[in-house]
């Protein structure tokens, strides 16, 4: 089993000029969304590799554990201010 871990994540980036800021692979304009969608669709990780073979193995892993990551997190609902 192998775990990912913070190297990997370092792959993913998000710069505002780059894909609106979305979180992406390494600074390309491949975005974390666009890996995972291709995986929720049925690609396998090979085929995503021959469609994208600027990408490498550890990408896809990393968009998936940046992804679940993200997942976890939760918004606080704040008071609203009474004027």
């Amino acid at each position: 089993m192998y775990i990912v871990g913070i190297e990997e994540l370092k792959r993913i980036t998000q710069a505002p000029e780059v894909m609106g800021g979305k979180p992406c692979i390494r600074g390309m304009r491949v975005t974390v969304g666009m890996v995972v969608g291709l995986l929720a669709a049925g690609r396998s990780v090979a085929e995503i590799l021959l469609a994208y073979p600027y990408l490498e193995e550890i990408d896809i892993r990393a968009a998936l554990a940046y992804a679940a990551w993200r997942s976890e997190e939760f918004d606080i609902t704040l008071a609203k201010q009474v004027s």
